[in-house]
This record gives C-alpha cells, structure tokens and sequence, in this order.
C-alpha cells in the first residue's frame, strides 16, 4: 500500500522558513515525478511545485518562485519543500503528490492539474503565516 505522509508544516511569523518532508512507503518513486500542492481556506488546491525523477529543472508556480525549493533525495525516497521568506499568502494545507508512472514532468503536471484525483496524495500538513 501506498503511503505519502508529509511533516514540517507549523506557525511562522512573516519572513520566516520552513521545510516540509513528504516520505514515501510502499512503492520507491525513484523514477516517478512528485510535487507539492497546497489548498487556503475558501479556496481550490493550487499547483506549487514539482520534480522530475532526475531532480532537474523543477517547475514552481510563480508567486513561489526565488522563494521556494522543491528537492529530493532518492535513496531515501523523500522529497522536500523548502520555503523562505513566507508571507501571510503562503498559509494553507500542503500536500504531496506522487506520479502512477514514470514520465517526463510537463505531462505528470498538468494530468494532476487536469485531475486533482490523480496519483497519489497524503494527508497534508498544515502551514500557517502570520503577519
């Protein structure tokens, strides 16, 4: 069984970091893309981040970028979101995702964008900004 359980989500005051783990069981997703996804309240989940198996040229949502770093470390089939310089905007649930298959990253990205039901979601950890 599948299993994505992200950790590292908190309260932080404006301008501070944070850095969610997202560890995965049940399959390695070496070769698989992942991302990062996030939902604020009143609002629909939104597309954050995401990675290739290979760990190169990431794609981020823009209002992330020069913020925000999404990596990964195979061998311990862990992805990470690390995130500075967060503002009241960035509060919301994060989730993690995992690709069914491997493919290039552009086509994982937008079938989760296409479907929010695809791949494989955890539960989400919660990150909250205050001003």
């Amino acid at each position: 069984q599948v299993q994505l359980v992200e950790s590292g989500g908190g309260l932080v005051q404006a301008g501070g970091s944070l850095r969610l783990s997202c560890a995965a069981s049940g399959r390695t997703f070496s070769r698989y893309a992942m991302g990062w996804f996030r939902q604020a309240p009143g609002k629909e989940r939104e597309f954050v981040a995401a990675i290739s198996w290979s760990g190169t040229n990431p794609y981020y949502t823009d209002s992330v970028k020069g913020r925000y770093t999404i990596a990964r470390d195979n061998a311990k089939n862990t992805v990470f979101l690390q995130m500075n310089s967060l503002n009241p905007e960035d509060t919301g649930v994060y989730y993690c995702n995992a690709d069914r298959y491997p493919r290039p990253l552009g086509d994982y990205v937008r079938e989760v964008l296409g479907r929010w039901e695809y791949g494989y979601w955890g539960q989400g950890t919660q990150v909250t900004v205050s001003s």
